[in-house]
């Protein structure tokens, strides 16, 4: 029998909780979803979109060792289901959290945080794949780096892990001073400042002092790993300064210390090399894309900061992947050939648009002739929405697409401005373009879907799949 995650009563101080009863089973990770649950984890009932106290009793019927309920929770005959035991709190989040700091405190980990407009995801993944050679590491799931993603993922965490890698992400200002502080990282990374979320700040160098609360929880001579080639690099560069912090930086530009000296992208991933000082650090990135580049700079900078080998850890960036919703590539079997779906789906922002036309662009015309856009409505931007929305124009011709399809009010403004041979069909929403979009595709085209999570755009891809089945990966 594997070693408990968490012992009972240490968990239960650690919420300053109250027990009923005593779990059967060794505590062997926590959900806060009863249709996901593993038999042996702690089911957290958060009261979210719905109250998780409804689904306390599937979740201990499917196994939970225990369940966190409010103090009212009345668990009283078949409502109480299962044999798992319960931890009353006053507060199921709250308690959640004081989970994920008593974690963080007894962890001697190498802990790393990742913000930024984009790339968040993606850097971590790099993170966990590098950090993976040389010793345990816990990293967050998908892109669980919100109030509750968070903890979650600290709550998770092994104690005996060497590595530690969490995304914290935000909507508003003021929202990752506290998960930082939670989180308590040795090396805080920040991917990219970009225009996301603007309906809630006045500009892009308002968002980039938002993603510097970052730096309130750097341990005490920690390290900021850095954007040298963005415009609000400077911004950045002084919050980490007055929080104590060692500064590393990474890009592109003369000047920066982990820098991209040579670069050759392609479909299958690209070639780098990249110069430290004196190092000159080559490798090979296995998803494609400049953007996964600029990333994978940032991880350099990260493992170069944890005092990690950097250059053994290289051959694991070959291993990387663009993850479902966030590049992932498919070949579909269309008759008399084939197609090549790129999953950009999970949400979009004006660079992560750009970014994904650009890494549509390295696909051959030889193999697949024809560049498709699925593009649908980019949320949140506030008043520069219009104008963002219309800006994409440019990239669309850059990266050579010659059909678009579009849904959602803003993506019409830009729609209704392309030649006429462009356009292929626009819809008020994704799932209203779904016939437009079956019916435009042949063999040898090669087919990208982005828009914001909020525009469904998923539906689009399961569309595809459903029409010409499962596929497979692809290059």
């Amino acid at each position: 029998m594997s070693e408990a995650l968490w012992q009972w009563q240490a968990l239960v101080a650690a919420a300053h909780g109250r027990a009923e009863g005593t779990p059967a089973t060794p505590i062997a990770g926590f959900s806060i979803d009863s249709r996901s649950l593993a038999a042996g984890e702690v089911f957290v009932a958060l009261k979210n979109v719905r109250d998780g106290h409804a689904f306390v009793a599937a979740a201990l019927a499917a196994g939970a060792a225990a369940a966190v309920v409010g103090n009212d929770y009345c668990a009283s005959g078949p409502a109480r289901g299962g044999a798992g035991a319960l931890l009353r709190v006053e507060d199921t989040l709250r308690a959640l959290e004081d989970i994920g700091r008593a974690a963080r405190r007894r962890s001697r980990a190498g802990i790393v945080a990742v913000t930024g407009s984009v790339g968040k995801t993606s850097t971590k993944e790099m993170l966990r794949l590098c950090l993976r050679r040389i010793g345990a590491t816990h990293a967050a799931e998908k892109s669980f780096n919100n109030k509750w993603g968070v903890p979650l993922t600290l709550a998770r965490m092994p104690a005996d892990s060497r590595y530690g890698v969490l995304e914290i992400g935000m909507n508003h200002a003021g929202e990752i001073a506290p998960l930082a502080r939670m989180v308590n990282p040795h090396v805080a990374v920040v991917t990219a400042v970009e225009a996301v979320h603007l309906a809630h700040f006045a500009d892009v160098a308002d968002i980039a002092r938002a993603k510097a609360e970052i730096f309130a929880g750097l341990v005490p001579g920690g390290t900021a790993v850095l954007p040298y080639d963005s415009p609000h690099f400077g911004v950045l560069c002084a919050r980490a300064a007055s929080s104590g912090a060692r500064i590393v930086s990474f890009g592109y530009r003369q000047g920066a210390d982990f820098r991209a000296a040579e670069v050759a992208t392609g479909q299958g991933g690209s070639s780098v090399v990249a110069v430290n000082d004196a190092r000159r650090l080559a490798y090979r990135l296995g998803a494609p894309g400049e953007h996964y580049v600029s990333n994978s700079l940032a991880v350099l900078a990260t493992l170069d900061a944890l005092g990690v080998d950097v250059i053994g850890c290289l051959p694991s960036l070959a291993e990387a992947r663009a993850p479902v919703g966030r590049g992932a590539r498919t070949l579909l079997a269309a008759l008399h050939g084939e197609m090549l779906l790129i999953d950009e789906s999970y949400n979009a922002s004006p660079a992560s648009v750009r970014a994904a036309l650009a890494a549509m662009a390295t696909t051959p015309r030889a193999a697949f002739p024809r560049r498709v856009a699925v593009l649908g409505d980019m949320l949140e931007l506030g008043e520069a929405a219009a104008e963002l929305h219309c800006g994409l124009r440019q990239a669309l011709d850059a990266a050579g697409v010659d059909l678009v399809l579009a849904c959602g009010p803003m993506m019409h403004l830009l729609y209704k401005g392309l030649a006429a041979a462009q356009q292929g069909g626009w819809a008020p929403s994704a799932d209203a373009l779904q016939p437009a979009l079956i019916a435009s595709l042949r063999p040898g085209d090669v087919v990208m879907v982005k828009g914001s999570l909020g525009m469904r755009m998923t539906s689009l891809v399961e569309a595809m799949l459903r029409q010409y089945g499962p596929g497979r990966p692809g290059g």
